[in-house]
């Protein structure tokens, strides 16, 4: 099959996680990368150097290149470069990778184009995304199912899902590590209030978590393996009790509540 060559107009965190991604894992399976940023010279020259990317300051210039287009920019960007490209795309799939811009919108701007919205998590920039997407109503062809599956592939896992489900989920998938990384950050404090080292806190919390995580891969079933931690009248229990009195799953679930009413604002 033909290999695609993939334009970013944008150069941000995501877009070299996906761009590493890419040489480090599919590396035989593209064609060409190119990527656009009008504000860092600096950061295309490393890219450049780092990861055998061309770079470009004025996209349109390579846009007829591509066979597909990744918008790595803010959502508030969009609007403007969705102008530009109205008159400039012919046939290439166009993806975002940004929080909030669903295929509707898309097809709003471009309603001749085939389109998909990825929404990664931090994890991209160790390969241990878990990427959410969806795709619009147009079909994509072979060759652009094969652009979309390298994108996702290069930053991890990922499961398609409908616009409507992204827009709840990308608080579990996208906020919620921050909230794991908070739980992470009391148990440190807290180890240190024992008279534990930093360094050693840190190592002993995060193995446990990364444990804790394998264990809930394999196992799958979160509630069993909290019932083969929590022997009833010990320790453990007594622990959840405090966290049950302090309606911690409702604070979580407050806390989701409130991260996707804030992104649909």
């Amino acid at each position: 099959m033909e290999k695609p060559t993939i334009l970013f107009i944008g150069a941000g965190r995501m877009a070299e996680a996906i761009i590493a991604g890419l040489r480090a894992k599919k590396e035989n399976e593209i064609e060409r990368i190119i990527v656009s940023n009008q504000s860092n010279i600096m950061r295309l020259e490393r890219l450049k150097k780092q990861y055998g990317a061309e770079t470009v300051f004025q996209w349109q210039e390579k846009i007829h290149e591509a066979d597909t287009v990744v918008l790595a920019m803010p959502p508030e960007e969009h609007e403007e470069v969705f102008m530009k490209l109205r008159s400039l795309v012919s046939g290439q799939l166009i993806v975002t990778i940004a929080a909030g811009i669903g295929p509707s919108k898309m097809e709003s701007a471009l309603p001749e184009s085939a389109v998909s919205w990825i929404m990664p998590n931090t994890a991209s920039s160790i390969g241990e995304s878990m990427s959410l997407y969806c795709k619009g109503k147009k079909p994509l062809n072979a060759l652009q199912e094969k652009s979309l599956k390298l994108l996702l592939d290069a930053i991890g896992q990922a499961e398609e899902c409908t616009e409507e489900e992204i827009h709840h989920l990308t608080a579990i998938t996208g906020s919620a590590p921050a909230f794991a990384y908070l739980f992470a950050e009391v148990l440190i404090e807290k180890a240190k209030e024992y008279g534990i080292s930093e360094s050693k806190a840190e190592k002993l919390v995060t193995q446990m978590i990364s444990g804790s995580a394998a264990m809930l891969m394999a196992n799958g079933n979160p509630s069993a393996l909290r019932e083969q931690v929590t022997t009833p009248g010990g320790s453990t229990a007594e622990g959840i009790k405090v966290l049950e009195e302090r309606k911690y799953k409702e604070m979580i679930q407050d806390a989701i509540t409130a991260v996707n009413r804030k992104s649909l604002s």
